[in-house]
């Protein structure tokens, strides 16, 4: 199957997307992370698109969305999941399975939240909703910066930014970093060497708080909806460590966890694994 690589505007921002699979299957909506965009799906949207409509647009301030300046533009979660729930009634996505990783996590379950009865099971590929399940050292700084946000707060979290930044996030906990492409990384870091980008992205980690507020609420989401859910999670994840994934099971004790031998971005080296756990979980969760 081909993908598509599309754009819509919302709200006077162009959002760019790629798009695979049958007009008439059972959608799957990709929501990817920092610093990433729709190109961390580039080898897992072939392994789905013969079974699954697979749609993964790019955030605002990602890839090859808009990135207008914070001056126009309010970098906040709540603001991406609106956005994102325009998406989907642009596209008239009425019913979705979500794949949520690190930022896409909070965007898709605001948007659950708000849309419950749209969202036909979850896949969480560490994509965090608990707080045992943020790595103290890696989130250290930023808890800060979320605290007090001063030059000096402001200025380890800049670290995050910088090409050895990104290539950590991509390598950290790897078993064998020859496996991850350094297209990846060296991507995301050309892209966040755009002007604007750091004022950007400082705005929007300096909200990452008022997803942490709204954990509680994401898991009640979970125990009332009893919606599917699968985490498939890099076992040696610093950010979002492995107790997260866990916890999971704490509000729905069917949810299926797999603890894979990589980090952060697991699609780099596990991509074919995770898509036959998509497959086989989809396959159960949507006909049951």
């Amino acid at each position: 199957m081909p993908t598509h690589h599309r754009t819509l505007t919302l709200r006077g921002h162009e959002v760019a997307y790629r798009e695979a699979g049958p007009a008439d299957a059972p959608v799957l909506l990709l929501l990817h992370g920092f610093p990433s965009s729709s190109h961390m799906f580039r080898d897992l949207i072939p392994l789905l698109a013969d079974r699954y409509r697979v749609i993964a647009p790019d955030h605002i301030g990602f890839g090859r969305s808009a990135t207008p300046p914070p001056a126009d533009f309010t970098y906040t979660f709540e603001t991406l999941a609106e956005i994102t729930g325009e998406f989907t009634e642009r596209l008239q996505l009425d019913r979705f399975a979500l794949y949520v990783q690190d930022y896409g996590a909070p965007i898709g379950l605001r948007l659950a939240l708000a849309h419950p009865d749209r969202v036909t099971a979850i896949v969480t590929q560490n994509g965090n909703a608990y707080e045992e399940g943020l790595g103290k050292d890696a989130w250290a700084p930023v808890l800060d910066l979320i605290a007090h946000r001063t030059p000096e707060t402001e200025a380890p979290v800049r670290e995050i930014y910088t090409p050895d930044g990104i290539k950590w996030q991509y390598l950290h906990g790897v078993p064998d970093p020859s496996l991850v492409s350094p297209d990846a990384y060296e991507h995301d870091a050309a892209l966040l060497a755009r002007p604007g980008q750091a004022e950007i992205q400082l705005d929007l980690i300096s909200d990452y708080g008022s997803n942490i507020a709204l954990y509680p609420a994401f898991q009640a989401y979970f125990r009332d909806s009893r919606v599917p859910l699968l985490a498939t999670w890099g076992a040696h994840d610093a950010i979002f460590v492995p107790a997260g994934a866990l916890a999971f099971q704490r509000d729905l004790p069917e949810a299926e966890v797999h603890l894979l031998p990589t980090g952060h971005f697991a699609l780099e080296t596990h991509a074919s694994r995770i898509a036959a756990l998509i497959r086989d979980f989809l396959a159960r969760s949507l006909t049951s």
